[in-house]
């Protein structure tokens, strides 16, 4: 995480950097609302702290212009100003926290981790979320989930509600070993009164309708003592 600071106070901006390095964050500063427009633009900081009252270009209207670039990276405020119409100003212009100066540093960063951990549960929201995969292909045995079918080298096999349910559970983690309590539980539910050896008798079946030898099975494979898993390569 890189935290960015733009303050014309050279003494707060070393009692800041060492705050924000301690605290394990790397760490840039500008001595100008200016400065700190092109700094931006070079470190694409994941925080700005940024001091209201500064040469050539102020903190508000430098907040302001962050915003209109598209910037949604959290930006703090430090202020000696601390009356309501100062914060005002300073959260219309897009500021997500103000301090008062002087500070705690405890309180900054406090503050700077909070800030954080909400831009990035924000960013976690906003990231497009992987589709589920729909089709698993290990070696020649391909699993459609969506259709509940099940090809070998291309042709459909005949599998039963049930036994595509156990391949589909296996094959979606491959090389995961699962005990037939585990299937039995998946598949059939928890008050199943099911017989476990019944598992056994599917995984035969499963193994004559999608293996070449089912005596020595490549896909479907039995791990002694504790269960079966779907081979992860070929």
């Amino acid at each position: 995480m890189n935290i960015m600071l733009a303050d014309d106070d050279e003494g707060l901006r070393q009692v800041i950097e060492r705050i924000v390095v301690e605290d394990g964050y790397d760490f840039c500063c500008a001595g100008t609302g200016s400065e700190a427009l092109a700094l931006y633009e070079a470190e694409h900081p994941d925080l700005v702290i940024l001091d209201v009252m500064m040469p050539e270009l102020n903190g508000f209207d430098a907040c302001s212009e962050l915003r209109k670039r598209g910037s949604k990276v959290p930006v703090l405020f430090l202020s000696a100003k601390g009356d309501i119409v100062d914060k005002s100003v300073g959260f219309k212009a897009g500021a997500d926290d103000y301090l008062v100066k002087p500070f705690s540093p405890v309180e900054l960063s406090l503050r700077i981790g909070a800030l954080l951990r909400r831009y990035d549960n924000e960013r976690a929201a906003e990231a497009p979320q992987a589709e589920p995969a729909s089709r698993i292909a290990i070696g020649d045995v391909e699993v459609l989930l969506d259709s509940y079918e099940v090809r070998v080298r291309g042709k459909a096999v005949d599998l039963t509600s049930k036994e595509f349910e156990i391949v589909a559970l296996l094959a979606s983690s491959p090389g995961k070993v699962f005990t037939r309590e585990q299937i039995l539980e998946h598949i059939w539910g928890q008050s199943s009164d099911t017989d476990l050896r019944s598992i056994t008798v599917f995984v035969r079946k499963i193994r004559e309708k999608i293996e070449d030898n089912p005596s020595t099975p490549r896909y479907l494979l039995t791990v002694w003592r504790v269960g079966y898993k779907f081979c992860d390569e070929v």
